[in-house]
């Protein structure tokens, strides 16, 4: 089981993997919850929160352990009863019959009496074992439905991996801004010791500070938040984790969009489809067969007392009118088929007219990643060293300064924004296609 949902469920787990820097690096360690005392609670503390997680790690926890997924199980051994039931076959009848009695002439009292001991039975004509296969699609389409739902929760999971992500990014950018913050009041506290500048500049350098201060720290209540969320996939009311591993800014090589279009009938939408439609043709078999009246058939033994004689006796009942006895379950079934087939048509237009705007997003997405990481960035930072320096020989203002910085910061905000977005995009073609992408060959 385990290994099957790993092999299922791995095409999560690619796209977010971190690169090696020193600044982000951190340990994986398990805490043991149950064996943690009173005087160990600062001790675990810090050991939570060093504990990152993977994203490979939170979709199987959340296989394993979400509590949405557990209904499916108790709905599968219901139908798996049902598939029990529709092969039971009608039980046999024991019949007693006594006639001629307690009448008048030679039938007075017991003496012209017959008594006929007999069994019947019903002849189901393949009909008990149409319920059998349609009890069997039903089965196959819950398991179906359970793994559209564990892709869900998996893909669920991968979101809110991001999110958190996301804020472990905001946080990075964050603490670049106090450290721009701190170097401007040490750039202002020189000028304003040499006279060169008003008290006014410090004070509100020294509130700018402040102001980020407090960012920093609504984002890290936001992350907390983000974690929480994550932990509850897998059902944890507490998580028992701070970090979540991964490089926001890094990408899996992307594939052209007919590449990825040639991966959708792996989309399990379609193998729910074609699940449903096995179930309905089974429906409509079912119907046929029970179109067919059943015929009762009984053989018994007969004695007569007048001559103490015994007798075989059998027989067989067949209903009127079979051919006219199930039109409308029968037309109804067949509609529920066409219908199937005309689902299918209209989920693989939509599916493909998803992806292709999807795709469309993710390559825009790209596209910004690239041209401010590589032509707003780099230049923003020259003009940021530029001004500053220009600024401590008194050439520029305060203001000038601090626009430089804000360009700047926005720049890297706008890089942390395009990422997450890709990523979410990069998210949803997986669970179109039901391939990772960095599985996909890719044609250069």
């Amino acid at each position: 089981m385990v290994a099957s949902v790993h092999k299922e469920f791995v095409m999560w787990v690619s796209f977010l993997m971190p690169r090696q820097t020193a600044t982000r690096s951190a340990t994986f360690g398990l805490v043991l919850l149950s064996s943690i005392v009173a005087t160990s609670t600062v001790a675990a503390a810090l050991e939570i929160d060093k504990r990152t997680i993977s994203l490979h790690e939170a979709v199987i926890k959340t296989i394993e352990h979400n509590p949405n997924l557990r209904a499916f199980d108790y709905q599968l051994k219901a139908q798996q009863g049902r598939v029990q039931q529709a092969g039971v076959a009608p039980s046999p009848e024991l019949s007693f019959q006594l006639e001629d009695v307690l009448g008048t002439g030679n039938n007075k009292g017991m003496d012209g009496a017959q008594a006929t001991l007999s069994i019947g039975w019903v002849l189901e004509r393949g009909t008990r074992q149409r319920y059998v296969d349609a009890a069997h699609a039903g089965s196959s389409l819950i398991k179906v439905e359970a793994a559209l739902k564990q892709l869900d929760a998996a893909a669920e999971t991968a979101r809110l991996y991001l999110v958190s992500l996301a804020y472990q990014a905001r946080e990075v950018n964050a603490d670049k801004t106090i450290q721009l913050a701190k170097e401007t009041i040490k750039s202002v506290s020189k000028r304003v010791k040499a006279g060169k500048t008003p008290e006014a500049e410090l004070s509100r350098a020294q509130a700018e500070l402040a102001r980020r201060k407090l960012q920093r720290e609504d984002i890290e209540h936001e992350l907390r938040s983000a974690n929480r969320q994550l932990a509850a996939q897998w059902g944890e009311t507490i998580p028992t984790f701070a970090r979540v591993k991964g490089d926001i800014t890094h990408f899996p090589k992307v594939a052209s969009f007919e590449t990825l279009k040639s991966q959708l009938p792996q989309n399990p939408e379609f193998a729910r489809l074609l699940s449903d439609q096995l179930l309905k043709k089974a429906a409509l078999k079912l119907a046929l067969a029970q179109n067919k009246a059943s015929w009762r058939v009984n053989a018994g033994i007969r004695h007569t007392n007048n001559g103490n004689d015994q007798a075989f006796v059998a027989g067989i009942s067949i209903p009127f009118g079979e051919r006219t006895r199930n039109p409308g379950r029968i037309a109804t079934a067949r509609a529920n088929l066409a219908k199937t087939s005309s689902e299918e048509q209209a989920a693989r237009i939509r599916i493909e007219t998803a992806l292709f705007v999807i795709h469309e997003k993710l390559q825009h997405s790209l596209h910004v990643i690239e041209a401010v990481r590589g032509e707003i960035i780099p230049p923003l930072e020259r003009a940021l060293t530029e001004t500053r320096r220009a600024y401590n020989l008194g050439r520029y203002s305060y203001l000038e300064l601090r626009s430089v910085q804000a360009e700047l910061l926005d720049a890297h905000n706008a890089l942390v924004e395009a990422s997450i977005d890709a990523h979410r995009n990069i998210i949803e073609i997986e669970r179109l296609t039901g391939v990772r992408i960095a599985q996909v060959k890719t044609t250069l």
